[in-house]
């Protein structure tokens, strides 16, 4: 973590530097006369209010956008290119249609320059089209489908945080390598889920395993008990169930598992996705040992203790990776605009797009111009042992050099 940070200092100076040189160019405020539609810039916040994805994004998702403006405003003060920023939120309830509904009217009524967030993938891919069709920016940080930077990929849209295959390749092929070779996946009936297992199997079986079956589950669901009941008496026997719910559904699942005591049963547990927030929910003492992959924590190193340290005193909750991903997105989204001296989108995408840098939340970054994901390292993180601060929950296994996080470009993405 010593070098990590190190090397944190270092790359974060180089992208001062060059935003530096960038704003003193022609791409500039000074050269452009801060052109801003509508004389103000608004942000879109599009996510899950109420259901079970809101401890890992929801109202958190929203404060840490309206925190990216306060740290803006902070930053350039008179200087600003966006004086004026407004922060709107919409709960899209996990529904494709509410998500498609809420992003048209976030766009063309109330005048938002983008959006943000937007987990549950059917949802994503819902406002994707919705920003594709009104060619406006849309930044994507709490869904995992890959389609986003594959065959539905268009020019508005970027992936920010982390996706399936980052998930499964590092979780799956390390159990795996590690012993567990034969599994059980349980995904939740859509996109995301759907991604997730498609990986997962991938992963499992380049690392020499075999998934003995794999089962849909309803989404949302508070009842897995048909399928953890026959996880036992399959033949062969699983050593590893691999779990790819995620937020409420996840919790109910491994409590479940707990419940049926099917570690005991020599089936151990694998995560396609958790977050402190679920880890608390879950309890440690049920997940101790338990390996995952993620995108980011709240006290991987000190940047991002000391943002999760501000979070935490607004909201009075530790933040998640989504949380700290929609930081970014933003920050770099009002960066964006601050270098174009403008917010319109075909200037700020100039800035955006092949654009390496290094924030709270992304370490190694690079916004692929070729399909706009995000890439940037991740991390096989384990779940500790209770004991000390409650909050303090993950540790490092191992670092995921971004080359090696995510997968090459898409060709089936025309940008």
């Amino acid at each position: 973590m010593t070098h990590l940070r190190h090397a944190l200092t270092a790359s974060a100076a180089a992208t001062v530097l060059l935003a530096t040189l960038a704003g003193c160019g022609g791409g500039g405020p000074s050269s452009s006369g801060g052109k801003v539609s509508g004389g103000k810039v608004t942000l879109g916040v599009v996510t899950d209010l109420s259901g079970v994805y809101a401890s890992l994004s929801g109202p958190g998702s929203v404060e840490a956008v309206k925190m990216a403006v306060d740290d803006y405003r902070r930053k350039y003060g008179d200087k600003a290119v966006a004086k004026d920023i407004e922060v709107l939120s919409a709960d899209h309830q996990n529904k494709p249609e509410t998500a498609s509904t809420k992003a048209r009217e976030l766009y063309e009524r109330k005048g938002a320059d983008a959006l943000f967030d937007v987990p549950t993938s059917s949802a994503a891919l819902a406002v994707q089209t919705v920003a594709g069709q009104a060619k406006k920016l849309y930044f994507n940080v709490g869904a995992a489908t890959p389609e986003l930077t594959g065959k539905a990929c268009n020019p508005y849209t970027y992936a920010w945080a982390y996706d399936a295959y980052m998930l499964a390749h590092g979780t799956g092929a390390t159990v795996t390598a590690e012993g567990g070779r034969t599994w059980y996946l349980l995904y939740p009936d859509y996109a995301f889920g759907e991604a997730m297992s498609a990986g997962f199997e991938a992963a499992v079986k380049g690392a020499g395993g075999t998934v003995v079956r794999k089962d849909p589950t309803p989404f949302p669901n508070d009842n897995f008990s048909t399928f953890l009941l026959k996880a036992s008496s399959m033949k062969p026997k699983p050593q590893v169930l691999g779990v790819l719910q995620a937020g409420g559904d996840l919790v109910n699942v491994v409590k479940q598992y707990d419940q049926f005591k099917l570690k005991d049963k020599g089936i151990g547990l694998a995560i396609g996705l958790i977050s402190d927030t679920d880890i608390q929910a879950i309890g440690a003492d049920k997940l101790a040992g338990a390996q995952f992959t993620s995108a980011w924590w709240w006290n991987m190193d000190a940047k991002a203790k000391a943002w999760s340290k501000g979070f935490t005193e607004r909201t009075g909750k530790v933040p998640s990776f989504d949380h700290a991903g929609n930081y970014s997105a933003a920050t770099q989204y009002l960066e964006a605009i601050q270098r174009a001296g403008t917010d319109d989108p075909a200037a700020v995408r100039k800035e955006l797009d092949g654009m390496e840098f290094e924030d709270v939340f992304a370490r190694h970054a690079t916004v692929r111009a070729a399909d706009h994901r995000v890439t940037h390292d991740a991390y096989l993180a384990r779940v500790k042992k209770p004991g000390g601060d409650p909050a303090d929950t993950t540790e490092l296994v191992s670092t995921i050099p971004a080359a090696q996080a995510f997968a090459p470009a898409d060709p089936a993405c025309k940008l």
